[in-house]
């Protein structure tokens, strides 16, 4: 909000200078071979030698133009995970896992009750169609615990040399990846910095400037965590993966551990996607535009959005789950199977905090003191 009302106060020193028309794409006429350009009158990609047309969304709708459909998808998609698998819910904190039916699971693997319960099969839960296999051992995982407990600044010292991890638990989390050819019709506006002089000396002012166009990118890999059962926020804040390193599913990767089962659906996910897509988009065009015009600001963007050639993945990847206990309280923690990255909470001494607020004022005071002499 604040931007926006900074935003609208500048407008009114410096009003809008009429529309500047880029188009940031080099594209070619698929019927000549010419450079197709972009026509704001009609807002649609132009070839003017053959007459070839081809029409973008206009950007006040704000909404793609297109609804994909998954569920011919979904009919195909593979369901067979290569073992007998079951499922099991949590009567605690609602997550849903899969276990092979010789495993034993008496306690979920998320919040360690035991109130779970089995559920009826679902044949039409789809299989992975890849895996992150696990690269962190579980011994390496408990030395990642140590040195991340022994970095926590506000951690007491007795925690950070008796504390040990219990169990470990391997988890695989459910993840959609989506690619999409994106064509976006923008409406953005760049700010150019002038100064001008005043009995007090001089006054930063922004000019406003109006640009139009098309910008084209391809989204490779959108990630989203496919569940809505799952609040641990150490989860999330761990979550990320290097899926270069993607192998083709097979039931020996899963084999032993447990696996979250999806609980947002394709079509859900896909909502989701769109939402971080047009976050990278306006990120992405606002960078470029700001370098190709040097504008010192980047104002607001307008985009309208049509997707094209989507295709998806559902994907597993390995997190370990464990706790410790320090004064009769248990904390817990996660490692990232792959990276090693370790979340979690951990003690905290109320005297260490105190020590550092209160160093924290005398070293403002001391600075305020050195200004006013």
């Amino acid at each position: 909000m604040a931007d926006n009302e900074e935003f609208i106060e500048e407008q009114e020193e410096e009003k809008v200078i009429n529309e500047t028309t880029m188009d940031v794409t080099d594209k070619k006429c698929p019927n000549c071979g010419a450079t197709v350009t972009y026509d704001p009158a009609t807002l649609s990609m132009t070839c003017e030698f053959c007459g070839y047309s081809r029409t973008i969304p206009k950007p006040e709708t704000n909404t793609a133009m297109e609804e994909i459909d998954f569920e011919t998808a979904k009919l195909r998609a593979n369901k067979d995970w290569g073992t007998k698998q079951k499922s099991i819910v949590c009567k605690m904190c609602g997550a849903e896992s899969l276990y092979d039916e010789a495993m034993t699971a008496g306690v979920c693997p998320f919040c360690g009750s035991t109130s779970v319960m089995p559920v009826d099969d679902d044949e039409d839960i789809m299989a992975p169609g890849g895996v992150v296999p696990f690269e962190i051992p579980q011994d390496k995982a408990a030395q990642l615990f140590k040195n991340w407990l022994g970095k926590k600044i506000f951690t007491p010292t007795a925690a950070k040399k008796g504390c040990e991890a219990g169990s470990f638990t391997g988890i695989y989390l459910p993840y959609w990846t989506y690619d999409s050819e994106t064509t976006s019709s923008y409406d953005a506006q760049l700010g150019f910095e002038y100064k001008v002089k005043t009995k007090d000396g001089y006054q930063t002012k922004v000019r406003w400037r109006r640009y139009t166009g098309i910008y084209e990118e391809f989204i490779d890999d959108q990630v989203v965590y496919a569940s809505t059962k799952t609040t641990n926020p150490s989860i999330r804040s761990v979550s990320t993966f290097d899926f270069t390193k993607l192998k083709p599913y097979s039931p020996e990767y899963i084999s032993g551990f447990a696996a979250e089962r999806y609980t947002l659906g394709l079509d859900d996910g896909w909502e989701q996607a769109k939402g971080y897509i047009q976050t990278t988009l306006k990120s992405h065009l606002g960078s470029r535009l700001r370098s190709t015009y040097h504008a010192d600001r980047v104002g607001t963007i307008n985009l309208s959005t049509a997707y094209d050639k989507v295709t998806f993945k559902y994907l597993l990847a390995p997190i370990w789950m464990s706790s410790f206990k320090f004064n009769g309280k248990v904390y817990n923690f996660v490692v990232n199977g792959q990276t090693g990255k370790v979340a979690g909470k951990a003690p905290i001494s109320a005297l260490r905090v105190a020590i550092a607020i209160i160093l924290g004022i005398i070293a403002f005071a001391f600075i305020m003191w050195i200004m006013s002499q």
